[in-house]
């Protein structure tokens, strides 16, 4: 981590364009007075995020307004003690994939400059890829967080929809938006996401999850990932891309992933949606009275995209919005075989030249993995996957349900090789289990059915004994805590299950059992079968067999 006055020294060494639009001046910092948990990080904004007292352009210099306070998610960010350098360049009303669209200049991939950087968090990436700051924050409607990250070898993180406070963005797509992080790892990206996230009134599609809405048990162990069937990805003729995506489905199993084929059709045609379909009205929506009265001041091909507005009416979009909601609902049967979609971030990566040629096919082409998320309300991460023969980054993206935020991070990590915190998974509550429950047993479908997962196989700590219970169905052993008993410990598996399933699989234990606390042998305190005292009155005692399994093999024989 630098001082933020080694900070301002690198960037000014260089050129502020197309990077940065502005920067604050450097009084403005305070880098000895900060405190909190992002104490000291420097971060860039895009410059449709208000940062008080800086200029908006949106990359339209004629469209500029100074804000008096910051969006809400700056304000939380420096609150946590880090510190806002500047304002970051973008495709022009955060309209394009590519970060050329913008007057400011266009920015290259920090790997070859005759390469774009991706859009439309351009400067954001490059300032982030460059190490001009520690984080970034940019926005994604279409992709524009994820191709970007894609293109300079970072991971980017895209929100669920309404978990970080669009109040101070410029709007693209309003019930589309996302604001999105960009970092170097997983465990940064975490970390500021943590601090940024919350619920703002301000913000009318601000939201939180509700208890196990973001429930991620298969970060815990072996987790599915969908693969599209191979008739259905693209490449653009990218062969290294396709072998490189090979390779991090590859690496994905090598973590503890399991590959399912699953039908991406739903999925492309949601995708479709975004430009061709009525939505691209929202953005009409977002700058109308500018764009009638000042279009020339604009990028013309960001003018020909939003005035493609006109060509849609509100019977076109019911029309899509049902056919969406059609598709959704074929998603979903996709979801039930996967726990995240594994997918390449772009198919391809192209130059400044076929772009400036090409604008709008190209840049659809680079959205043909991402354009579906946000319509489908989706979280994603896009991530590091390899380099080409020539340089160039490759990237890859997880893709959750929504609120499955904590989880990607989680097995992005996992994927990147960093060093993961081992624990009770996002949004979940672990429960031992000593009996019928276990792997294999006639109870346990009442775990697997609730989407639990095995988290691992542990003993309790010495001072349980267990008794084979009396007259229940199926066979129920008794878990019974000794204070003055020192025995071995019992054999337990530890399953984690999402917190609003807790409570159906609680009230679904019968007496003499219960659900309580067990310790078990590392010292960890965990929920688990209890028994009732009365009931050891005409039980058998196996605590010599230290568990179920073995006392049903030795009772078989």
């Amino acid at each position: 981590m630098n001082t933020i006055a080694e900070v301002y020294d690198r960037i000014e060494a260089g050129p502020l364009n197309p990077v940065w639009i502005s920067l604050r001046p450097r009084d403005a910092v305070r880098d000895a007075e900060a405190s909190g948990p992002l104490r000291g990080l420097t971060f860039a904004v895009k410059d449709n995020i208000d940062v008080a007292g800086v200029p908006t352009t949106a990359a339209c210099p004629e469209y500029a307004y100074t804000p008096p306070a910051s969006a809400s998610v700056v304000e939380r960010l420096e609150r946590a003690g880090a510190f806002a350098v500047g304002k970051t360049n973008m495709d022009q009303f955060a309209t394009g994939l590519v970060g050329t669209r913008s007057p400011y200049g266009a920015c290259a991939s920090v790997f070859d400059p005759r390469y774009i950087s991706g859009g439309s968090s351009s400067g954001s990436a490059i300032a982030v890829a460059k190490r001009l700051v520690d984080f970034a924050l940019g926005t994604d409607t279409a992709g524009s967080g994820r191709v970007p990250a894609a293109f300079n070898n970072l991971v980017g993180l895209k929100p669920t929809r309404g978990l970080l406070s669009a109040a101070g963005v410029v709007p693209a797509c309003r019930t589309l938006d996302c604001v999105s992080i960009l970092t170097r790892t997983c465990a940064d990206a975490a970390r500021v996401f943590a601090q940024a996230r919350g619920f703002d009134a301000s913000d009318p599609y601000s939201r939180v999850p509700r208890p196990g809405e973001g429930a991620a048990p298969w970060v815990a162990g072996a987790f599915r990932f969908g693969v599209p069937e191979a008739d259905q990805l693209e490449f653009f003729g990218d062969g290294e891309a396709a072998a490189l995506y090979d390779d991090a489905i590859g690496a994905l199993e090598r973590c503890g992933g399991v590959r399912v084929k699953v039908d991406f059709s739903a999925f492309r045609e949601a995708a479709s949606l975004l430009y061709s379909g009525p939505w691209v009205a929202e953005r009409m929506a977002a700058i109308e009275t500018f764009l009638r009265e000042h279009g020339d001041a604009m990028d013309p091909v960001v003018r020909g995209i939003i005035q493609g507005a006109d060509r849609h009416s509100a019977i076109d979009f019911f029309r899509a919005e049902y056919r969406l909601r059609g598709l959704c609902r074929a998603a979903a049967a996709e979801w039930e075989t996967m726990d995240v979609l594994a997918l390449p971030t772009t198919g391809t990566i192209y130059t400044l030249a076929q772009i400036a040629a090409d604008p709008v096919r190209l840049n659809t082409h680079l959205g043909y993995y991402t354009n579906f998320v946000n319509l489908m309300d989706l979280a994603a991460i896009a991530l590091p996957a390899g380099f080409r023969a020539n340089g160039l980054p490759f990237g890859i993206s997880l893709i959750g349900r929504a609120f499955s935020d904590d989880g990607l991070l989680a097995l992005g990590g996992r994927y990147l090789g960093e060093s993961v915190a081992e624990g009770v998974p996002p949004g979940c509550i672990s429960v031992a289990v000593v009996g019928a429950h276990l792997s294999g047993q006639p109870l346990n479908g009442q775990l697997t059915g609730r989407g639990a997962r095995l988290l691992r196989t542990a003993r309790t700590a010495a001072g349980y004994r267990l008794y084979a219970l009396s007259g229940t169905q199926p066979a129920k052993p008794g878990l019974v805590r000794d204070g003055a008993f020192q025995g071995p410990g019992i054999d337990v598996e530890v399953w984690t299950l999402p917190e609003d399933q807790f409570g159906g699989f609680a009230a679904a234990v019968p007496p003499p059992l219960g659900i309580g606390n067990v310790t078990l042998e590392d010292g960890a305190a965990v929920k688990g079968f209890i028994c009732e005292p009365y009931a050891l009155d005409a039980a058998t005692e196996i605590t010599s067999f230290g568990g179920w399994r073995p006392y049903l093999a030795n009772r078989d024989r």
